[in-house]
């Protein structure tokens, strides 16, 4: 009987050991790669504040529950590659690629779960087979930016009537451009437009694309979605005015930064709603299945400080549907 109690309490005692040496082990906490398109957390302002807002609106705070490895590649494509087959070897529990640094994450992977943000076109760019059914590892949400090129050529036809000759910025090393292009020729045809491309592929080269635009005679300029044109968004704004080339953009942040107007969703949103996607994987949904998320609203903003500089007269018709600042 002496024998059964001792074992009795030996093998109670082992087990509290064991499940105390349980409790004692660190909980592991779920590990996010993210991958940015400029060079440091300034420049991905305000889109890194709004994404580590959205996890924490969700109970995830960086550092406690969750791990947060960013990397910022200063669009260079070799640091896109490295920084991004780096992020991989991490074994994150969730990937994220911002604007162009998508396609990079995607190409490192095609089994850890990605998502991505400010994508204006993921079926072109490969990230999904299509919206509904992304088919893969990725999904996300578009800031749906391609299909809005026509109201921002109407825009700025409305704002300035005599409008003939529009410049378009674009990318040539960013798949999406030709489709830029493309859409925005359509468009121009039915406004009475004539739209020329001009290419800028590295921020150092925006002084002679813009200086060409002068010597061929653009009367405006359209600025479409890309990260390289973001991180350029002070310089942009500057050889615009100093040209006097009214700018439709599509983005706040740019109209922020001196241009004139803009058309298209709010990205800080996106941004927030990124850590929805990711908790959802965290908790078991298969990014294949996933519908990519495409904005519903928009948001058409004036800087009226920059009209009032480059004398442009905004329509009352169009300031009634318009935010203003700047004033």
């Amino acid at each position: 009987m002496i024998l059964r109690r001792a074992f009795i309490s030996g093998a109670v005692a082992s087990l509290s050991i064991a499940s105390f040496a349980h409790a004692q082990q660190p909980r592991k906490i779920p590990r996010i790669g993210i991958l940015w398109h400029a060079a440091n957390i300034e420049e991905e302002t305000p889109y890194f504040g709004s994404l580590v807002e959205g996890f924490r609106e969700l109970g995830y705070i960086a550092g406690r529950n969750i791990a947060l490895e960013h990397r910022f590649p200063a669009e260079k494509p070799d640091l896109f590659r490295s920084m991004a087959a780096e992020l991989v070897s991490l074994k994150p529990d969730v990937l994220v690629g911002v604007g162009s640094a998508a396609v990079y994450v995607k190409r490192a992977t095609s089994e850890i779960p990605m998502v991505f943000m400010h994508v204006p076109d993921p079926v072109g760019a490969g990230l999904v087979q299509t919206v509904r059914r992304p088919g893969g590892n990725a999904t996300g949400l578009t800031n749906f930016s391609v299909d809005l090129s026509a109201k921002r050529l109407q825009l700025l036809k409305e704002i300035v009537p005599s409008l003939v000759r529009v410049a378009l910025l674009i990318n040539p090393t960013a798949n999406i451009s030709g489709l830029y292009v493309k859409q925005s020729s359509e468009a121009a045809a039915q406004l009475g437009l004539e739209v020329q491309p001009f290419e800028v592929a590295l921020l150092e080269q925006l002084d002679q694309s813009f200086n060409a635009m002068a010597k061929t005679g653009m009367q405006a300029v359209v600025i479409n979605a890309e990260s390289l044109f973001y991180q350029g968004k002070g310089r942009i704004a500057k050889l615009a005015m100093e040209r006097r080339l009214p700018t439709c953009v599509w983005v706040r942040e740019l109209i922020e930064a001196g241009a004139l107007m803009s058309y298209g969703v709010d990205q800080r949103r996106i941004a927030r709603r990124v850590a929805v996607y990711v908790d959802r994987i965290l908790k078991g949904k298969k990014p294949a299945e996933m519908p990519v998320e495409q904005p519903t609203t928009f948001e058409s903003i004036i800087n009226m400080r920059t009209a009032k500089t480059l004398g442009v007269a905004i329509p009352p018709s169009i300031l009634l549907r318009t935010e203003q600042i700047g004033e």
